[in-house]
């Protein structure tokens, strides 16, 4: 019988390193805590969790109606409803630490000091293997995307919540941008251990029957399987402008969805709105890439990672 393929992966090098066992995580926001899923699923077969973002202080989140689906994909507007540090805290984390698969908490603040708070408080807290920085999100009130838009305002995010924790600070970045690569290499000079790419694309619909907004806020982010295309090319972008793991995150249904992303220069991905559908998802993930490592004689998932920009040159734009 054929060795079985290598799926570990590493996520943050250096002193804030994490490894994990294969490269299918959960998307913050998708997922909750883990803890509800732990029910139906078997976590400990997942790369990793990310929670849902998490703020210093409860929120009840937005009005509705929050959620739409759209052709290819769902808008939402949750509006960040979340229990607070402390109750994650004093909650969660005892459940966590008993976890095999590495839990990594989304967090959100209303400054640069903010997130520099929450961050601190996770530190030394078992359970808890790594924060990621939701500065993306089309739905806060205040923080998340309008600190992502600009690259000296993600840096300030960034090096605050560096300096207030040894834990690896990982940054998912904001598809609402002109030059995505601007922002992450402002991230990554301030001291990110990785990042995320992408959040939701800010988007909105409308019912012609009552001509008002289906989202009560009006805009809301879109994600799912319409999102992928622009997500696999940040991916490509931003992989080429830096050398930090990026974790790929947009539409991802399945195996197939998740190597493109790997082929593409993510060290690993993300599975979100998948998850509504079947929650079971990011494992039928796991083993579609387990089953084309083995059917391409791939000895280990890290040799996938950027296959296809060896020796890829664009094609000339044809002359009229």
């Amino acid at each position: 019988m054929p060795t079985a393929p290598d799926l570990r992966v590493e996520i943050a090098h250096g002193k804030r390193s994490l490894s994990l066992r294969n490269p299918v995580m959960v998307a913050s926001g998708t997922f909750s805590y883990g803890t509800d899923y732990a029910r139906i699923l078997d976590v400990q077969r997942l790369g990793a969790v990310v929670t849902k973002t998490t703020t210093l202080r409860p929120r009840a989140g937005a009005p509705t109606p929050r959620i739409d689906e759209t052709p290819s994909g769902m808008l939402n507007s949750i509006g960040l409803q979340n229990i607070g540090m402390d109750r994650l805290i004093r909650e969660l984390a005892p459940v966590w630490a008993r976890w095999k698969t590495p839990v990594i908490v989304s967090i959100l603040g209303a400054s640069a000091e903010e997130y520099g708070a929450c961050a601190a408080r996770l530190e030394g807290i078992e359970g808890v293997a790594a924060v990621e920085l939701n500065i993306s999100s089309p739905n806060a009130q205040t923080g998340g995307m309008e600190f992502g838009q600009d690259a000296r305002s993600a840096a300030a995010v960034t090096a605050a919540c560096v300096r207030a924790t040894t834990l690896p600070v990982i940054v998912k970045l904001t598809p609402n941008v002109t030059d995505i690569a601007e922002i992450a290499r402002a991230c990554v000079a301030a001291g990110a251990s990785a990042l995320t790419v992408i959040n939701t694309l800010q988007a909105m619909s409308i019912d012609v029957r009552t001509q008002r907004p289906r989202i009560a806020r009006g805009f809301a982010g879109l994600s799912g399987p319409a999102i992928k295309p622009v997500a696999l090319r940040m991916v490509w972008q931003v992989t080429s402008a830096v050398d930090v793991p990026v974790i790929g995150c947009g539409g991802i249904s399945t195996w197939s969805d998740a190597v493109e992303f790997l082929l593409a220069g993510a060290a690993a991905v993300q599975v979100g709105t998948a998850t509504f559908r079947d929650p079971r998802a990011p494992i039928g993930v796991i083993e579609g890439i387990e089953a084309y490592c083995r059917e391409r004689g791939v000895t280990g998932v890290r040799d996938l990672v950027g296959a296809a920009k060896a020796g890829f040159a664009p094609a000339p734009f044809l002359q009229g």
